[in-house]
Order: structure tokens, then C-alpha cells, then sequence
């Protein structure tokens, strides 16, 4: 499979028949979405940087709620959490989903703002690749979403809703701190996009940090 980072919690995950975009959002936020086509349309919650289906011109299987859903043979789970760390009062209700697509079980953790209990850590077993956000302030920052990334043991690691160019005006912080908090040397140039398959999965955990700005 192929998957793209089109900024903020935003990925594009192109499997050999079905191909699925996650949390689209407004051009509002900074970033710029296009015109976007995909089979199946992922949203954790209803923030204008997360469910912008407009964005997506192909009139997908849009899925907005906890549950589970077989969609032309992708499985997907959305579980419920919350956005912030007192089970919702502040930012409300977050979903994350499980994506089974192609033998790989990905794991798009939306707009998550609080660490896992061991209960429903214990829901997100067998990760072969984790999307989580790093960037705080509205989700967990860079230290909460290393010890997710321990917690649930992925092989492939790729961080999400950070502060970039596109988003310079925000209180978020950028990759740096999740960097320094995973071992990535600054140096290690972001991934325009990541081709993989279960085959390929590496046999230790690994961090694939991407580039917004070459997406399409």
C-alpha cells in the first residue's frame, strides 16, 4: 500500500482496490487539501481541521461514529476516546479507528488527548502502523504519544498534527520534541511517501516522518 501525509491528521492510504483519506480538512487550518478522491472517508471528530468531506469529490462511505464497519473488504473499528484529558468536558468526544487494509493493521488515533488505559490499550493490540498526534495543546503532546508508541508496539511510527510551515501561527510544537523524545536524528530526512506491505514491515519500531508538501 501507499500511504501520504496531506498535513495535520490528514493521510491518504492507497490499497490495491480501495484507498481511504483520513480526518480531511478545512483550507482554514493552513493547509491545503485540493480536490481529493477516495473509496472511504475516516473522521474522529467534528473540528473543522478533521471532517471536511467537501474536500473529497468522489462521494466515499463516509464513517463518523464508533463501531465496526466492512467496506469493499477493508475492516475498520472506531473506538470511543476523548479529546482532551477529562473524558471530554473541555473538547468532547474523540474516535479512533483500527484499519484493517491489505493484511496491515493501521491505527489513526484522531485527535487524541489523553494516554490509554491499559483497558483500552489492550483494544489496539497487534499495530503494525501507528498515526498519532505530537504536537499538544489540543491532543497529546510529544511525551504522551512516545509512551503510546511504547504502550502499543507498532512497527511503523508516524507522527501527526504538529506545527509546520503551513501552520506557522499555531501553539503547537513542531517534530522536534517528538524526535528528540523517539531517538530520530534531526538530520533524517522526512519521507515523501511510504510503500509498504506486511512483508515489509520492519521487525523493530521504527518512526517515518513525512512530507505534507510534495502530497497529491
Amino acid at each position: 500500500m501507499e500511504i501520504t501525509w496531506l498535513g495535520h491528521s490528514c493521510f491518504k492510504i492507497k490499497g490495491k482496490k480501495v484507498t481511504i483519506i483520513t480526518d480531511p480538512y478545512d483550507d482554514i487550518i493552513g493547509y491545503t487539501l485540493g480536490e481529493q478522491k477516495a473509496d472511504i472517508v475516516t473522521l474522529s471528530h467534528f473540528h473543522l481541521g478533521h471532517c471536511c468531506v467537501k474536500g473529497i469529490s468522489s462521494s466515499p462511505r463516509v464513517i463518523s461514529s464508533p463501531g465496526e464497519y466492512d467496506v469493499s473488504g477493508v475492516s475498520i473499528r472506531g473506538i470511543r476516546s476523548f479529546h482532551d484529558a477529562a473524558k471530554g468536558e473541555e473538547r468532547g468526544k474523540n474516535i479512533i479507528y483500527l484499519i484493517n487494509i491489505d493484511d496491515v493493521r493501521i491505527c489513526h488515533l484522531g485527535d487524541l488527548g489523553h494516554v490509554l488505559d491499559a483497558e483500552k490499550a489492550s483494544d489496539l493490540s497487534d499495530v503494525d502502523i501507528l498515526m498519532v498526534p505530537v504536537g499538544g495543546v489540543s491532543t497529546i503532546g510529544a511525551s504522551d504519544a512516545a509512551e503510546m508508541a511504547r504502550l502499543l508496539e507498532p512497527k511503523v511510527v508516524i507522527p501527526m498534527h504538529y506545527k509546520t510551515e503551513a501552520t506557522a501561527k499555531s501553539e503547537m510544537d513542531s517534530i522536534d520534541k517528538f524526535r528528540k523524545e523517539m531517538g530520530v536524528k534531526s538530520e533524517i530526512k522526512p519521507e515523501t511517501k511510504l510503500v509498504i506491505g506486511k512483508s515489509g514491515l520492519p521487525q523493530e519500531a521504527q518512526v517515518f516522518i513525512m512530507d505534507y508538501r510534495s502530497a497529491g
